[in-house]
């Protein structure tokens, strides 16, 4: 496991944060400021809020722009939301998908890992 969260690391620039909350006390806005602050360009999935961080947020992952090239998914959502969110990061071919601790949804990590694309879950 070590060796894929390296590599989904080194390999990613552009994260979307799917369930990014404006909110700094929350999980979702602190990691994403820490991966700002060491270079990560960050791209806010929440429909209910337009901007965070400093960047334009987006309903889900299929508005952003073609232009915008999604590396890694990182997902911060209930379980029992995420099918939805790892469906649209497969047909976008997004490099990886990262679910946060407590985030867990075999059926969609099994169905990412069979479309090549590596799954962080729960770590």
């Amino acid at each position: 496991m070590a060796d894929l969260v390296e590599r989904q690391l080194k390999e990613s620039k552009t994260i979307a944060v799917v369930g990014l909350s404006p909110n700094p006390d929350r999980d979702s806005n602190r990691v994403a400021l820490y991966l700002q602050k060491v270079g990560y360009r960050v791209i806010p999935v929440n429909p209910m809020v337009e901007e965070v961080l400093g960047e334009k947020s987006y309903p889900d992952l299929k508005s952003i722009p073609a232009d915008i090239e999604i590396d890694m998914v990182d997902v911060f959502r209930r379980s029992e939301l995420v099918e939805p969110v790892v469906d649209e990061a497969i047909e976008l071919g997004v490099k990886f998908i990262w679910m946060q601790d407590g985030v867990i949804h075999d059926e969609s990590a099994k169905k990412a890992e069979a479309a090549g694309i590596p799954v962080i879950m729960d770590n």
